[in-house]
């Protein structure tokens, strides 16, 4: 190696750095055991920062343009290295350089489903999706509570961190929104502004402005998705007529699947009518009121015959443990008296 290459492997008179969009957050110069030459030239791009950190301390932070490095740019430094106004000599300090520009597109989401309480259903599963948006805000902070001394931090790093933050903060939000399950599609952009306003203080913490925060969707795990779908269904069993209408709209696209065709919708029609005056016999003198029942040949059948009718609903899954168990109290007190 000649003094030439020796002498420029010992004195950098250039930092810069050219981002290259492989979402780098924070990117340290390579310094080995090279000084930084006095009047050295350091190149800040926008929406780049650079820090320098002085034996483990922050010194000073510089914005985007062109600096001269000397005692007049880097005054904490000069502070901090007890230079004194006439100090010309090659020195030695960490610089690392930020991207402060606008992260767009990042997604979220909940890897399990979150335990919430709703007004209708009470306690559900929810997963949630979106996508958010953020810029780094205030270098020395993130440096000194995120980045550290790492040679490269990457958006993928800062996010591994933020993710259970979001998921706290969904979690809160969704369970003090009071807004039932039913009406969240609906308020989409009323629970971003929720959780939005909810983590932007702890993305602060970390020097993490955040821009902008959507939910996109929020639902509920399969297993419970069926349930849900079943209740609803059910839900349509207080009146009788709708219950009908809805088990015959069900019956023809089953039927228009099968090899007969809309030819097999007669048996399809068959059972769920079937399903309706079974529904109407069971429910009589157990949940609907005597007085409200008009007399029927299925009125003078048993309570006990009535309570095995209501219990293969529910093996069925076509009634709620809860609907179950009511219309069996109701049944025994007759029975008992």
């Amino acid at each position: 190696m000649g003094i030439g290459d020796f002498i420029k492997k010992q004195f950098i008179d250039v930092l810069q750095w050219q981002e290259d969009g492989d979402g780098t957050l924070a990117w340290r110069h390579p310094m080995q055991d090279a000084e930084i030459q006095y009047g050295a030239q350091l190149t800040v791009r926008e929406s780049q920062t650079a820090l320098f950190v002085n034996e483990g301390r922050i010194a000073d932070v510089l914005g985007p343009g062109r600096h001269v490095l000397k005692t007049n740019t880097l005054p904490v430094l000069t502070y901090l290295q007890n230079w004194d106004k006439l100090f010309e000599s090659p020195f030695k300090s960490d610089v690392y350089f930020f991207s402060t520009r606008l992260q767009l597109g990042r997604k979220w989401g909940t890897a399990q489903p979150v335990t919430v309480r709703d007004k209708d259903f009470g306690m559900v599963r929810l997963r949630a999706f979106g996508v958010y948006s953020y810029r780094l805000a205030d270098p020395k902070r993130f440096f000194a509570e995120i980045s550290g001394t790492r040679d490269i931090y990457t958006v993928d790093d800062l996010e591994m961190q933020l993710r259970n933050l979001i998921v706290s903060a969904m979690s809160n939000t969704l369970g003090a929104s009071e807004l039932p399950f039913l009406d969240m599609a609906t308020n989409f952009g009323l629970l971003g502004e929720r959780m939005k306003g909810a983590m932007a203080p702890v993305f602060e913490r970390y020097g993490v402005a955040l821009d902008n925060f959507a939910v996109e969707s929020v639902s509920l795990p399969e297993e419970l998705q069926k349930a849900f779908d079943t209740r609803v269904s059910m839900g349509m069993a207080g009146n009788l007529a709708a219950f009908t209408q809805y088990q015959t709209a069900t019956a023809i696209p089953m039927a228009a699947q099968n090899e007969g065709g809309l030819a097999g919708i007669g048996a399809s029609l068959g059972a769920g009518l079937s399903m309706g005056q079974v529904m109407t016999e069971a429910m009589r003198g157990s949940v609907l009121p005597a007085a409200s029942t008009p007399a029927t040949p299925a009125a003078a059948e048993t309570p006990e015959a009535r309570l095995g009718k209501l219990k293969s609903l529910l093996d069925g899954g076509l009634i709620t443990d809860a609907d179950y168990t009511a219309a069996k109290a109701e049944l025994l007190k007759q029975i008992t008296g």
